[in-house]
């Protein structure tokens, strides 16, 4: 996505178009790292101008609260940011700490028996070691 088109797509979220919220958008959608709150201030503290962890904490809350973003908290306390809100699932490799998405058809699920209960957020987590770090291991 280009900036015009992300400055566009958080308007029509309810969200205005800030020259840092773009750009931390943009981040998140062309990067597709997961990425935490430091990951994303030691990318951008060269291109934005006055930015700081607090402000990233700011806008990725925006977000996550306007539904344009997802908050994965896979691990203890460290939270990641996802700008794909479609139902999936991620991979935590254990060795070099990445985070993979995986397609998830909700029919697949296990019905989790809670009849008249509303679910509001639905969060799958796997964790191992990617194939990349098992073949790195054998070698």
């Amino acid at each position: 996505m280009e900036q015009q088109q992300i400055a566009a797509y958080l308007l029509k979220n309810g969200i205005r178009p800030l020259q840092k919220r773009v750009k931390i958008m943009s981040y998140l959608v062309s990067k597709r790292n997961h990425p935490t709150v430091d990951m994303i201030y030691n990318d951008l503290i060269h291109e934005i101008s006055g930015l700081s962890k607090t402000t990233i904490y700011n806008v990725l809350n925006l977000f996550v609260e306007s539904g344009v973003a997802l908050a994965l908290n896979i691990e203890g306390n460290e939270i990641r940011y996802d700008a794909d809100t479609s139902v999936h699932g991620h991979f935590k490799c254990k060795v070099c700490s990445g985070v993979i998405d995986f397609r998830i058809k909700p029919e697949d699920l296990p019905n989790p028996g809670l009849q008249g209960f509303r679910i509001d957020e639905e969060h799958y987590y796997l964790k191992g070691v990617c194939a990349f770090c098992i073949s790195k291991i054998e070698a």
